[in-house]
């Protein structure tokens, strides 16, 4: 009997779903949610039944019956910390979820979504690397106070999925290997990979690392504390400074990196250097973990929407080749990724772990 996997990637203007059979898709969709339709609702978790009921709409439209799936994953929410893997989704789960616990933000959905579907026709659901994926070693967690400390938030799914992907393609194994993988897309996120773990990676969300197309990554801590306390903003407009309105949004008024690059080669001499910074920063980033590896890299992957740009490629490559080989994963890859975890942990369903 074929597999036959449901994966929803709930995001903050639409929701991401497919379905796979076998390791192959069968179809994909996006359903794209309008800010008045999601201005009725308070919170993202209020938003549950309007975006399960999009879903099943769009697989009816399909002519999809939902009774020959094998399982249902969703993309992974804001949780406490927890290592890499596929995670079943269970009671604890949901409650951290709904209520928010560890933040609100669209991906909490899919686990409540995957759940939703799964359990009415008596199917397992799963989440598969969530953002908070904390795998870091001790001494990456360390800042100068000690009132801080590092918080492990990025691409885990995408970051984790290209990894193995590599050492597949290379005959070896995820948890043998040394990468660097930089994910390079509305926020940008760079991780060591040693022997199976992410032991340093940036808060690609809200204040460290290179700057992306809506965040401003890395700030002067100084001049920052000046501005939060010169009583001309507030903190919500500080935050939205950090993440939503920062990085290339505030540098050159797009967030969107091929215009940025179509101004750069037109000669608009500040998109030239807003550009060329970019590349500066994420070329930086990833040679600090090389120096963290002590220089003994197996690889460098560059992934995420803004790889596809071979400029930004061959940029890269002449500030980090000569560190290690360079592998280009361009995309985010995510609803695929998500069927081959629910596929791996279908043949194997013991090693799906569990959330407390």
């Amino acid at each position: 009997m074929p597999q036959r996997i449901l994966v929803i990637n709930p995001g903050s203007t639409s929701t991401k779903i497919g379905v796979f059979q076998d390791g192959a898709e069968l179809f994909t969709q996006s359903v794209a949610h309008t800010a008045e339709e999601l201005a009725r609702f308070s919170t993202i978790a209020s938003q549950f039944e309007f975006r399960e009921r999009c879903i099943r709409d769009a697989l009816i439209a399909k002519q999809f019956d939902i009774r020959s799936l094998s399982c249902v994953v969703g993309r992974g929410g804001l949780l406490k910390p927890i290592p890499g893997g596929t995670y079943a989704v269970n009671a604890a789960m949901l409650d951290d979820l709904r209520n928010a616990r560890y933040g609100e933000h669209a991906s909490n959905l899919g686990a409540l979504i995957a759940n939703a579907i799964a359990s009415e026709i008596g199917l397992p659901s799963y989440i598969v690397d969530p953002v908070v994926v904390d795998e870091l070693s001790e001494v990456a967690r360390i800042y100068g106070h000690k009132l801080f400390r590092k918080q492990s938030i990025f691409h885990a799914l995408n970051q984790k999925a290209v990894a193995r992907r590599w050492a597949s393609e290379h005959a070896r194994q995820y948890e043998d290997v040394k990468l660097v993988v930089a994910h390079m897309g509305g926020g940008v996120s760079v991780g060591y990979h040693d022997h199976g773990r992410v032991v340093d990676v940036n808060n690609a969300l809200n204040g460290e690392g290179p700057f992306s197309p809506e965040r401003a990554g890395t700030l002067p801590s100084g001049a920052l504390t000046k501005l939060c306390f010169s009583g001309t903003y507030t903190e919500k407009e500080v935050m939205k400074m950090i993440n939503g309105q920062g990085g290339m949004v505030s540098l050159a008024g797009t967030n969107d990196m091929r215009v940025l690059e179509a101004r750069h080669l037109a000669g608009d001499a500040q998109a030239t250097v807003v550009y060329e910074a970019f590349i500066y920063y994420v070329g930086k980033a990833i040679g600090g973990l090389a120096a963290a590896a002590e220089g003994k890299l197996d690889g460098i992957i560059l992934t995420g929407g803004i790889a596809y740009g071979k400029l930004v490629q061959e940029g890269l490559k002449r500030m980090v080749g000569w560190m290690a080989p360079v592998t280009v994963y361009p995309g985010e890859g995510e609803l695929e990724a998500l069927a081959f975890a629910g596929a791996r942990v279908l043949d194997e369903p013991k090693s799906a772990q569990e959330y407390h």
